[in-house]
């Protein structure tokens, strides 16, 4: 029998040394035997947390009015991939595919692509998906076929693993995860790993001892392939996360259990494990990868933009007070700034110059 992710970890450090935080945050969540998205639902209110899409379906309904708005405005291919990376449960893609079918042209043209690697999941998904028969699945953004694209993730980017550096004697250390004398998980400093200064946001030098910066060259990397990918084939990309616009200091990483937070060190395998996202560095990576990038907006401002109050009145016609009020809840708990609305984010980028409807916020 397979020892529990802990006890293969604690025996790791205890032969190898502490390992950086991304590559413990690489186990928990995608050891192939005990990580978290190969083990666990964790989707919904049976799991550990709650996604925009389970939230209510105006929120895939409305992300397929967008693909289509900018499918026109890319000048609408008669055949292009509709890719979603990190699908979840397949809620999101079931939504976009039922909105789509306003624009039989669209439908017609889209070749809906998930980007997978959980065998679990993927099933999950199939059922998900049941009525749909030309749906594909692959294991990486690069099997892609050269046709044009448009990409959407919904929190993708979170799970995608950070580095940590703490500040210590006006240097960066990187932080890692060792064990003590009672062979418990605990987080150390990483002496001969240090963070060359260049690659940090201007002010680092008047940070107290103890300041911590993040930064995620997996994250970045992703990206570049993915707008590499959109500026030969062209295309566009839609990614919502929760994070920030502009780079900055402080510790993120955190894990969720049950709809809690929770100890990232006590159970690995058993929790979420995210951090924030830095969208400003992404913004760069694509504008230098060949595409334009769109000002990064909050999730409330865009789904206000793209009708969701008209939409969450057509819904709630001719329906009970009761349903009405939860249809109305639903689209609170999705734009209000307090609850979803200002926390997640939305950041685009295309082939092309301009996508509605960032057009009409300031760069």
């Amino acid at each position: 029998m397979t020892a529990p992710l802990i006890d293969r970890i604690r025996r790791h450090v205890s032969m190898n040394g502490p390992l950086p935080l991304a590559e413990y945050m690489h186990w928990c969540l995608a050891d192939k035997t005990h990580g978290y998205y190969q083990t666990k639902s964790v989707f919904g209110r049976e799991g550990d947390f709650v996604t925009a899409p389970e939230v209510s379906q105006m929120f895939g309904e409305l992300i397929g009015i967008w693909l289509i708005r900018t499918w026109d405005t890319l000048g609408r291919p008669n055949r292009f991939n509709l890719v979603e990376i990190g699908p979840g449960n397949g809620t999101l893609m079931r939504d976009i595919l039922r909105a789509a079918k306003v624009d039989k042209d669209f439908s017609e043209a889209a070749h809906p692509v998930l980007i997978e690697t959980s065998e679990r999941l993927i099933d999950t998904q199939r059922d998900k998906l049941a009525e749909h028969e030309n749906i594909n699945w692959l294991k990486s953004l690069d099997d892609l076929d050269k046709h044009p694209a448009l990409i959407i993730g919904n929190e993708f980017l979170d799970a995608l693993p950070p580095r940590q550096y703490v500040k210590y004697e006006n240097e960066w250390f990187e932080r890692g995860v060792g064990i003590d004398e009672q062979n418990s998980l605990i987080w150390v400093t990483l002496p001969t790993r240090k963070l060359d200064t260049k690659l940090l946001p201007s002010g680092h030098e008047h940070e107290p001892d103890g300041a911590v910066f993040e930064i995620s060259t997996i994250r970045e990397s992703f990206v570049e392939r993915m707008a590499s990918h959109i500026s030969t084939n062209t295309g566009a990309a839609l990614l919502i996360d929760y994070g920030h616009i502009k780079s900055g200091f402080g510790d993120t990483f955190q894990a969720i259990a049950k709809h809690e937070f929770a100890d990232p060190l006590a159970c690995p395998g058993e929790a979420d494990l995210t951090s924030h996202v830095d969208f400003e560095p992404l913004s760069i990576i694509a504008t230098q990868t060949g595409c334009t990038a769109m000002p990064v907006i909050s999730q409330g401002e865009f789904l206000l933009k793209l009708g969701l109050l008209e939409r969450a009145g057509a819904l709630g016609a001719s329906k009970s007070t009761d349903e009405q009020r939860r249809i109305t809840e639903e689209a609170e708990r999705l734009a209000l700034p307090h609850e979803m609305g200002d926390l997640f984010k939305v950041f685009a980028f295309s082939s092309r110059d301009a996508l509605w409807p960032f057009t009409e916020f300031p760069h």
